[in-house]
């Protein structure tokens, strides 16, 4: 069977040792355009989420074989799938092998024969692995994920066989636009990468930091290497139940686009944090939680998210969409009636401290990039 372009992108030799291969700086990039474009005049829709966490209780319900894996994305499916692609943090690893490591206090693992499908089914273009879970059993079950995702044609970064494949860039493709993403994360420096062990891409997330940002802008020099139409930062950042991210986060997020990152794509708090726009480019500083069994805090509702669905119209970044979401007995559903007001009120309160326009726009609003 011919393999498909998103799977030769995502899985071939060739183009990871493309991307991989580059050091140096891309302090010669020119200053990003306003408004942001991309090649040509494509129109495209691409949506981002916080943790897809399909471990635990996730695991248990929908790896039943009486049950369509699909159903872990509710009523949300129809809107995933009229997307061009699905750019998710993915909190679990896929495997039903490793051993879990010690002094830990939640693991995540979920079965990959039906987790891989259900990834699928939502069109997913692109799964972060840059995170605190992807070690939670172990060397081979990290890299049984990778695999799993390699051999379905999802791009994925942020984890790898050691620190050079933890930090290689990936190209995913979504419509018809190549999408270049760096996946990063600040949490558990135990997980991270050896230069002979595997792990995750982790970094201090700071410009104060001058060997993160070394490393940081060497990553970058490879995605821009392979002259993408769009290029993501996906980062795994900052402490839990923050709902404002801080001035050190902001800044580095300004600086990842001033180097030439048109998305900053973030999560880990498991609450939603306001969006900034920068330089005509969405700030997505923290998007929540998307699907999982956690512990629900009543004064943070970290059961109500968002999925943020950048709209490229005519080659030029135009609006960022926010549908409201909410996590109901392990899927994904629609929010409605006060749960999407209140997601809407959150967004629009937590956004407006950045300047941020937000206007509504049916269940969730939108906001527009050319601010």
């Amino acid at each position: 069977m011919t393999p498909t372009r998103r799977a030769v992108l995502a899985g071939s030799a060739a183009s990871v040792a493309a991307l991989s291969g580059v050091a140096g700086s891309v302090r010669s990039h020119p200053p990003p355009s306003v408004p942001a474009t991309v090649s040509g005049t494509p129109d495209a829709r691409l949506g981002f989420v916080g943790d897809v966490m399909l471990g635990r209780n996730v695991d248990d319900r929908w790896s039943s074989r009486s049950t369509s894996s699909a159903g872990v994305w509710g009523s949300t499916l129809d809107s995933l799938r009229a997307l061009d692609g699905l750019f998710v943090n993915l909190e679990c690893c896929l495997s039903a092998r490793g051993e879990r490591r010690p002094d830990r206090t939640y693991y995540f693992r979920a079965d990959p024969s039906w987790a891989v499908p259900a990834l699928d089914a939502a069109g997913t273009a692109f799964a972060s692995l840059a995170n605190n879970h992807l070690l939670d059993y172990g060397p081979v079950a990290l890299l049984d994920t990778v695999d799993h995702l390699d051999r379905a044609g999802i791009a994925n970064a942020g984890a790898g066989e050691d620190r050079t494949a933890a930090f290689r860039p990936t190209v995913a493709t979504a419509g018809d636009i190549d999408v270049g993403v760096v996946a990063l994360t600040d949490q558990s420096w135990s997980y991270r990468a050896g230069s002979d062990s595997p792990g995750t891409a982790w970094t201090r997330l700071r410009t104060g930091d001058r060997s993160a940002r070394r490393r940081v802008e060497d990553a970058l020099a490879a995605v821009h290497r392979h002259d993408p139409d769009l290029v993501v930062a996906s980062l795994h950042w900052g402490p839990n139940w923050e709902v404002r991210p801080s001035d050190s986060q902001r800044r580095f997020a300004h600086w990842l686009i001033d180097r030439g990152v048109d998305v900053v794509h973030g999560h880990s708090a498991h609450v939603i944090q306001g969006v900034e726009v920068y330089r005509g480019r969405p700030i997505v500083y923290d998007a929540g939680d998307y699907v999982d069994d956690y512990l629900v805090k009543s004064e943070l509702h970290n059961d109500r998210s968002v999925r943020a669905e950048l709209g490229i119209v005519d080659g030029r970044l135009d609006r960022l969409h926010i549908a409201p979401v909410e996590i109901v007995d392990e899927r994904v559903e629609r929010a409605t009636g006060d749960v999407a007001a209140w997601v809407r009120e959150r967004v629009r309160t937590l956004s407006a401290e950045f300047g941020t326009t937000v206007e509504r726009d049916g269940r969730g609003v939108s906001i527009p990039l050319d601010q």
